[in-house]
């Protein structure tokens, strides 16, 4: 529960480095073009599109946080119409819709669309290392631990690591489990984190 308290913290962080700084984004990866003209009518078009993107996924996803009957159906409309960070948030919250529900065929469902959509390295590693858990829980162990070569970046060793030693203990090789728990130690994770793998080794021990 530590675990994926702090994997929600991050999801938060991003979604807040986004709704700040996403129209700063996408003006940077048109600068390179912007001699080629057309750029005022770009700016005005796409930061129109983002803010109408927010609004819409803050109302659809609210709407899913206060179990309204139509809130599921909204969220994957939106998830499916916005092939942008805002349709991978949609498709993220859909995830953890259906693991509450344990549907966790449908949770693999958003978070490989969530996975195709992601381009930003810190949201693409989210949602492989919430796909590799759920993938687990279906006993997709193999699948599980190619998901998770996915994960990138070293502020994701922990996690990965963390992740990778449950797959690894739930299909028996208690070994490797141990290997990975000790790698996620040694990259010098959160003290909480810290805590939940010193505390797998520990009963990896016993």
């Amino acid at each position: 529960m530590e675990v994926y308290t702090t994997e929600n913290e991050q999801v938060d962080a991003v979604r807040r480095f986004f709704a700040e700084n996403g129209k700063a984004l996408a003006i940077g990866v048109v600068l390179g073009i912007a001699a080629l003209g057309g750029w005022r009518y770009w700016q005005s078009h796409e930061s129109t599109a983002m803010a109408d993107s927010s609004v819409a996924f803050q109302q659809a996803n609210q709407a899913v946080t206060d179990k309204k009957a139509q809130g599921v159906e909204d969220l994957e409309k939106f998830a499916q119409s916005n092939k942008n960070n805002y349709g991978v948030f949609a498709s993220l919250q859909l995830a953890d819709h259906f693991v509450e529900a344990k549907d966790f065929a449908n949770a693999e469902k958003q978070l490989v669309a969530a996975q195709s959509q992601a381009k930003e390295e810190n949201l693409l590693s989210l949602v492989s290392l919430r796909l590799a858990r759920v993938q687990s829980q279906q006993k997709k162990f193999d699948d599980a631990l190619k998901t998770l070569d996915g994960v990138k970046g070293e502020g994701w060793i922990a996690l990965q690591q963390d992740v990778r030693g449950d797959v690894l203990l739930a299909k028996g090789d208690a070994k490797g489990a141990r290997e990975a728990f000790s790698k996620g130690l040694d990259s010098k994770p959160s003290q909480t984190l810290q805590n939940v793998l010193r505390m797998k080794l520990n009963n990896l021990s016993s």
